[in-house]
């Protein structure tokens, strides 16, 4: 593995927790989206993530990371939380059912701020590992010098 295959892997990473990070904050944004495009209230969305091999040719680096099975990160897939809606009780509303009854989104803000804590941390450790395989790139430059 050399310098820059490290700093793909971390890149990749930062990437997936980059979409986590844009789904949750569409999951906050339509807490209260009782009405979609598709019918029905705003459904929770999730991120799959999924470890590929990384891209690399067919140099001395990129045979010992085959050996080390460094993997990258992906996401391949955003699902939808198929948890039944909140139903709360407000007949006034524009959209309630004939019981009074209004379907709201299935999102629990408490797990999504959990989520985010989560994700706003691996995000960090991530920036973190690409210091320091850069710091260890400008050590080893100086000690060529």
């Amino acid at each position: 593995m050399d310098f820059f295959t490290s700093m793909d892997i971390s890149a990749s990473a930062l990437a997936a927790e980059r979409t986590r990070m844009n789904l949750i904050s569409s999951n906050l944004a339509n807490v209260n989206s009782t009405r979609t495009a598709e019918g029905g209230p705003y459904r929770r969305k999730d991120a799959v993530f999924t470890a590929t091999p990384v891209k690399e040719g067919n140099s001395f680096g990129a045979a010992l990371s085959r050996a080390n099975e460094a993997r990258s990160v992906q996401v391949t897939q955003i699902n939808e939380d198929q948890r039944p809606p909140r139903l709360q009780y407000e007949p006034g509303h524009p959209d309630a059912d004939a019981n009074g009854y209004v379907a709201y989104p299935n999102v629990n803000v408490v797990e999504e701020m959990a989520d985010m804590i989560t994700a706003s941390r691996s995000y960090e450790a991530n920036i973190t590992a690409t210091n320091a395989a850069k710091s260890m790139a400008l050590k080893t430059l100086d000690l060529l010098r």
